[in-house]
């Protein structure tokens, strides 16, 4: 894709929330974003146009200088990937990995960029998570949260936790984050099934909405995906394409019938009875890559 058609998806996108009534945020991802040829450019174009831009990428390309210029284009925050503690983390990445983000963690935080650390959690490493965090507060990261895993394929579905597990590990979360709120790190609650979490424990009271989603899975309510060919997914963790930019337009393609398949309750095969439905809608990216199909149960609901 050339620098001028992605000047195209970016002004089309940014008309579309114009005329949506909502602000825009570019969320800019890899591989490592930073590694494009068009990646300065195209930066200082979408800050010109008054749009939001967080970073999702690696931690082995950002200097002092690089992360000074990325906060004077208005880049708001930085995310990596951090899937346990040294030794867990270096498994599933390389030797180094580890320790290469926290260094970069330290150049993002001294140069002005929000630093966002994610961990991807499964069976393997759920047992690093809670010291992980404890270590992630203590060095002043501004955000940690975690989402599941997404399996490749159905053999390598032993890695899920099983419904109580991951309710238990929840568990687990919740008493460090009630132990570190106060220290100033936040802690997205990405995951849909805290909703259900924590209505259990009587911190949460769902009240009627109309219909209206309000909250847990993003997808075809405030998200969309573009691929580097211009695809356009619902979902970017799992294949949902729903058509192609710049041939549509953003809002064409929010309000189109392929969009709204993922908006109809009663293609939620277990959710749909559910008094949580506009708060929560479990992970049909999981239930995707577990099952097949989007539309069946979150295989890691307990309810």
């Amino acid at each position: 894709m050339t620098l001028a058609t992605l000047k195209k998806i970016a002004e089309n996108f940014r008309d579309a929330g114009l005329r949506l009534d909502v602000t825009p945020r570019i969320f800019m991802t890899g591989g490592d974003p930073i590694l494009s040829p068009y990646f300065w450019e195209l930066t200082e174009f979408i800050y010109s146009m008054g749009i939001r831009i967080s970073l999702m990428g690696n931690p082995f390309h950002i200097t002092d200088a690089v992360a000074s210029r990325m906060h004077s284009l208005g880049i708001l925050d930085y995310q990596m990937s951090l899937d346990g503690l040294e030794e867990m983390h270096d498994s599933f990445r390389k030797k180094g990995s580890f320790n290469a983000t926290l260094a970069t963690a330290d150049i993002l935080k001294r140069n002005g960029i929000g630093v966002g650390i994610m961990s991807t959690v499964s069976r393997t490493n759920a047992k690093d998570i809670p010291g992980l965090t404890r270590m992630l507060v203590n060095r002043g990261v501004a955000s940690c949260t975690f989402a599941r895993y997404c399996p490749n394929s159905k053999t390598e579905n032993d890695l899920l936790f099983s419904p109580s597990e991951y309710r238990s590990f929840l568990n687990d979360m919740w008493q460090v984050y009630d132990e570190l709120y106060e220290r100033g790190t936040r802690f997205p609650l990405k995951d849909h099934l805290w909703n259900l979490y924590l209505m259990e424990k009587g911190l949460f009271k769902p009240e009627p909405t109309n219909g209206i989603i309000v909250g847990g899975c993003g997808m075809a309510v405030s998200h969309l995906t573009v691929l580097a060919d211009g695809r356009v997914y619902a979902c970017r963790r799992f294949t949902s394409p729903i058509g192609k930019v710049p041939e549509q337009q953003f809002d064409e393609l929010f309000m189109s019938d392929s969009l709204n398949e993922y908006r109809i309750r009663e293609n939620f095969e277990k959710c749909n009875e559910c008094e949580l439905f506009t708060y929560c809608r479990g992970c049909p990216a999981v239930s995707h890559c577990a099952t097949g199909s989007w539309k069946s149960a979150d295989p890691q609901c307990w309810k």
